[in-house]
């Protein structure tokens, strides 16, 4: 088990994971490759309906230094550099996205076994400014995430998470759009020897007194083949298939109904991903 509550974004992440994670519905193709001296360059497409978007994202790494340049179909240039363990447990990030001049953000991750904490700022004239924040242990952990328009004097975001775990088990509670929704999240594992685990998300929404429950499960047929489903209140349920057909290169197909009216709304997807 990690040391420490970790970041915010860990907050409900397994169960997230466990019930929207590998779900498509369109037809994805990944390849990565390797040159002699180390660099990463992974080519990705995605076909949604007659629309293709691909791009190429290149990643070198240097010591403690990692940077990604990628490009995509619609010509932007998107750059990324970490800095990780600068000092112990901090991590810095540098992005922005040319041409787009009011894209630039540095980040900065602090883990520590007691607290996680991450802020970013635009490096604009009135920029954005997030901060999270995590205190507790492996055990509990409760943060905020929040969000300040410097330029309009406004919150864009004002969250809050609760999160308990135990050996097999992980719950968590959080507060979203500013007080106006609840979600509640549960992860639990069944078996460890077959990966099985089951996992809900429960979300409310105050103003309009709507609620969304989410139900799903996974479970590792062997070594090389993992199955998950999952279906929510309104009666769409999903299934996918991932076969690790060659060591990191993964195989998936997901579907998607409309238990209501299923000769209308039934997806599919398909994701191809090669690694050497």
């Amino acid at each position: 088990m990690v040391k420490g509550p970790g970041l915010y974004s860990d907050i409900g992440k397994k169960a997230r994971d466990l019930l929207y994670r590998d779900y498509q519905s369109e037809l994805k193709f990944t390849l990565t490759t390797y040159t002699s001296t180390g660099v990463a360059i992974t080519s990705s497409g995605i076909k949604k309906g007659d629309l293709l978007v691909a791009d190429v994202n290149t990643q070198i790494k240097n010591k403690n230094i990692t940077t990604d340049v990628k490009v995509d179909t619609s010509s932007k240039l998107f750059t990324t550099i970490t800095v990780d363990e600068a000092a112990p447990g901090l991590k810095t990030i540098l992005s922005f996205v040319f041409p787009d001049q009011k894209s630039g953000k540095v980040e900065l991750q602090y883990v520590h076994d007691y607290a996680g904490i991450s802020t970013s700022i635009g490096l604009t004239a009135n920029p954005v400014v997030n901060f999270s924040g995590v205190i507790g242990n492996n055990a509990v952990a409760l943060g905020t995430d929040v969000a300040f328009d410097t330029a309009s004097g406004n919150f864009r975001k004002v969250n809050a998470g609760l999160s308990y775990t135990n050996n097999d088990l992980i719950a968590s509670l959080n507060l979203n759009d500013k007080g106006d929704t609840v979600t509640a999240s549960y992860y639990h594992i069944v078996s460890p020897l077959t990966n099985t685990a089951v996992g809900a998300e429960l979300t409310h929404n105050f103003p309009s007194n709507d609620n969304t429950l989410t139900i799903g499960t996974q479970h590792t047929l062997d070594p090389l083949t993992t199955v998950k489903a999952r279906v929510n209140n309104y009666g769409r349920a999903s299934a996918l298939i991932q076969h690790e057909w060659r060591p990191k290169s993964l195989f998936t197909i997901s579907g998607e109904v409309d238990t209501r009216a299923i000769e209308k709304s039934a997806k599919m997807g398909m994701a191809l991903a090669i690694k050497p």
